[in-house]
């Protein structure tokens, strides 16, 4: 493109919103345009009022770049909000009635009924419920969410086996890193030589976003998959990529090669597209013992790609398997960011 779009990001000095800047530094659709984060942040340069808690340095013109009211007026047409689900309820309603392009990683609208929530690779076609929203009628405006970050790489690891074989039952077990509490989140006594076996309301999320994840788009409204899906969700001492172990049940029988071959050949919109953050691989199967590993395996993809190891027989269900994906890439800031690139492939985005 020779000119780039022009973007903004709401919860700009959040760990996300942090994810965010890094990402878009060198995009070659997108350009940061505009931040806004909280009150106290408003007026004072980027440089400043982020707590920069990432392995590169804040570029050097978004670090000069002056924090933002969080309001519509003045600001771009496309929005990437990092925001808590409170304020988010408040505030993302206002940019699309306001005519913006909304593109949320919170959970505020998830699972609101003209909603789309998206993984594009997995549920391109959803991005249809955006033409149901009253703010799309009035103003031109829209909201499209990205998942849970524990349930994106759990249903990238899903769908293979979901569109070759069906699924009957999930159960899955997730070992959570603390980077996915934002910053400061876990206390180090909290956390450290410990695992903390509940975060607030993850489980829910994880069970509802994955059956509306794999639900089927029916005129406007969402039919939310039908397999059994239950989630336990573990706060662990890593500082980036979640694990998870999970149990499958499939309609249909499969021996282990035809499923291992059901990931490492999966492919859809975004690769067919190549959207300039899609992964050449979004699942990838490893063959050792003991992987996948976050310390090794996390950013694979450039933290685009869902890592898969250990399928064995259950005895209870079908099979078993562990699954990795990085929290604040896949799993957030990456994950809005395709479904930007997928919404400017579609014509959303002008």
């Amino acid at each position: 493109m020779r000119t780039k779009i022009p973007v903004g990001i709401l919860g700009a000095t959040g760990i996300v919103g942090q994810r965010f800047v890094q990402m878009l530094e060198h995009h070659p659709w997108f350009e940061v345009a505009w931040l806004a984060a909280s009150d106290r942040s408003e007026g004072r340069a980027y440089g400043e009022a982020a707590r920069w808690r990432l392995r590169t340095s804040i570029p050097d013109r978004v670090a000069k770049m002056t924090l933002s009211p969080a309001s519509p007026e003045g600001a771009p047409k496309v929005i990437f909000a990092a925001l808590d689900a409170s304020i988010a309820a408040e505030l993302e309603p206002r940019f699309a009635e306001a005519g913006c392009a909304v593109v949320s990683n919170s959970s505020a609208l998830r699972m609101a009924t003209d909603v789309p929530l998206v993984i594009p690779e997995v549920n391109a076609g959803h991005v249809k419920l955006i033409e149901t929203q009253t703010w799309r009628r009035k103003s031109g405006g829209f909201v499209v969410t990205n998942p849970n970050c524990s349930a994106i790489g759990l249903v990238l690891a899903l769908a293979p086996l979901d569109q070759r074989f069906g699924l009957e039952t999930v159960m899955a077990v997730t070992m959570q890193a603390v980077s996915g509490a934002g910053y400061p989140g876990v206390a180090s006594l909290d956390i450290l030589g410990n695992v903390i076996p509940y975060i607030a309301k993850e489980e829910e999320k994880m069970e509802e976003e994955t059956q509306k994840l794999l639900g089927k788009l029916n005129g406007t409204k969402i039919v939310p998959g039908t397999f059994g899906m239950s989630a336990q969700c573990n706060r662990v001492a890593v500082e980036d990529g979640h694990t998870e172990s999970v149990s499958v049940k499939l309609k249909t029988k499969a021996n282990p090669e035809e499923i291992i071959t059901a990931w490492n050949e999966y492919t859809a919109e975004p690769q067919k597209l190549r959207l300039p953050s899609a992964p050449d691989q979004p699942v990838l199967y490893l063959e050792a013992n003991d992987r996948p590993q976050p310390r090794f395996d996390a950013e694979r993809g450039a933290g685009m790609t869902t890592t898969v190891g250990r399928l064995r027989a259950c005895k209870v269900l079908d099979w078993k398997f562990t699954v990795l994906s990085h929290n604040t890439i896949r799993g957030a800031a990456g994950a809005a960011l395709l479904n930007a690139e997928l919404l400017k492939a579609q014509g959303y985005l002008g």
